[in-house]
């Protein structure tokens, strides 16, 4: 089967602290574990909503630690059709988050920046997008 848009996707990512990732991308986002290994040698968490066609891998290795290196442009958009919810940015904050504001102007005027625990950006945008 070629690659699509049927196709899922899997982001996947260092992280420093797995229990920390998962308080910000569940408790706080609401995002769900769709799959965990905790072998203390190579564990990992996979974090999304059960009905998407993404999620989030997130991997941390004891002998091996590998250091996030985000950037302020590595971005998750998450395009909500409709205002951002301050509650959401609270929990958000309230779970290891941090609200940043974005170098792009554009996002500042569209959304709303949280970087999660390992340093990575989540834009919540008021926007709508489609492809088609």
């Amino acid at each position: 089967m070629p690659a699509d848009g049927q196709s899922h996707i899997r982001i996947a990512r260092p992280s420093r602290d797995l229990a920390a990732a998962e308080r910000f991308w569940c408790t706080g986002l609401g995002l769900s574990v769709v799959y965990r290994v905790e072998a203390g040698e190579h564990d990992l968490l996979m974090v999304g909503w059960p009905d998407a066609s993404w999620h989030l891998e997130l991997v941390y290795e004891a002998a091996h630690p590998v250091e996030p290196r985000p950037t302020e442009e590595d971005l998750l958009v998450i395009y909500l059709d409709e205002p951002v919810p301050e509650e959401l940015v609270d929990r958000l904050t309230q779970h290891g988050g941090t609200r940043v504001t974005s170098p792009n102007p554009y996002w500042n005027e569209w959304g709303v920046t949280i970087e999660d625990p390992d340093g990575y950006r989540l834009v919540l945008c008021r926007r709508a997008w489609s492809n088609s």
